[in-house]
């Protein structure tokens, strides 16, 4: 579950969601140990690691593939739709005959 909440102190002006983990138990008291020797919070080390994770998945090469063919998914799915909503307004002319539906024909 995750809502929007404001900035905290010290956060500028971007705009956080709380993230809800559940993490092993010698995970957690770890974190809790970094946290106390760095002076920050349990949350705003997750936080910290978290965005680390993310920059270090963007240069991995599996990562990087896989974004490429989800791109090219969505892409196709894209057109698609596109075409759908081309037909639906008629600006894809079609040889089919054109029909009416039974409310349209009581009209």
């Amino acid at each position: 579950m995750s809502e929007q909440t404001p900035a905290a102190a010290g956060y500028g002006s971007a705009v956080y969601k709380v993230l809800t983990l559940r993490q092993r138990e010698d995970t957690r008291a770890e974190l809790e140990v970094l946290a106390q020797l760095n002076e920050r919070s349990v949350a705003e080390e997750g936080r910290i690691g978290l965005e680390y994770w993310v920059e270090i998945s963007k240069s991995d090469p599996t990562v990087l593939k896989r974004a490429e063919q989800v791109r090219a998914e969505i892409e196709r799915e894209a057109e698609t739709k596109r075409n759908a909503i081309n037909a639906v307004l008629g600006g894809a002319k079609s040889d089919k005959p054109s029909f009416r539906t039974t409310k349209q024909a009581s009209a």
